[in-house]
Order: C-alpha cells, then structure tokens, then sequence
C-alpha cells in the first residue's frame, strides 16, 4: 500500500507524488468515493503542457462530471492509459493502478499543497 503520509495534497482533492522532477497525479480515495463510480476519464496528451490551476481533464462518474485540475506546471510525460480502458479503476485504487498522470515539474513545488493530516482536516 501506498504510504499516504509521504503525499503531498491539494484542495481540489488530488493527490501528488514526487520522484526528482517528475510528479504522478491522481484523485484522493475521498474524492473517488464522493464521484461514486466513475464511468469515463479525459485526461491530456503526453507532451501537453500544463498550468497549476488550469482543467486539464474530465472525470466522469455515475453521480457528476468533476473537472481534473493540474496542480503543478509542467509538461505531461505519461498518461495512465489503463484508467481511460479502465475507469473503475479510479475508485479500486486510487493511490495505485489509479493514477491519471506524469507531470515533468517546471519550477518550485507549489506552496499551498497539504501533507495528509492537513488534507483529513480539509475533508473532516
């Protein structure tokens, strides 16, 4: 299991492993369950840039249409094709198999992200 402890965290619900540059991004097990099951999920192209911020995707459930927002700025590396063949498994495992994408991190981290106790308080 993945150590939630060593994420870091947004407001919007994503979560953001670190690994030198490169950033993999996903939506929190909070997030997944508030959707319901998701049923389809855009995400961008590799080589797409990115902007902290901005809607870089979609994701579908059988409840709502919530839009994926890019929490760094960067270039994408990787798209986790499995989700877009799997949705599910964005409720299944979303600290897993459920990641959405890699982002190469132009610039400094952002400072407003959460560590987990910070992100439980969020959603308390």
């Amino acid at each position: 299991m993945t150590d939630l402890t060593a994420l870091s965290y947004t407001s919007e619900h994503e979560w953001i492993a670190v690994d030198g540059d490169i950033a993999t991004v996903g939506i929190t097990d909070f997030a997944a369950e508030k959707l319901g099951d998701v049923v389809f999920v855009e995400l961008p192209g590799a080589d797409s840039a990115v902007t902290a911020g901005d809607v870089c995707g979609e994701i579908e459930s059988t409840k709502s249409v919530g839009e994926l927002y890019a929490p760094l700025t960067g270039t994408i590396v990787e798209v986790n094709d499995a989700v877009v063949d799997d949705p599910s498994l964005v409720n299944a495992e979303p600290f897993a198999g459920g990641w959405l994408i890699k982002i190469r991190v132009e610039g400094d981290l952002p400072t407003d992200l959460l560590d987990r106790a910070a992100y439980e308080d969020l959603t308390a």
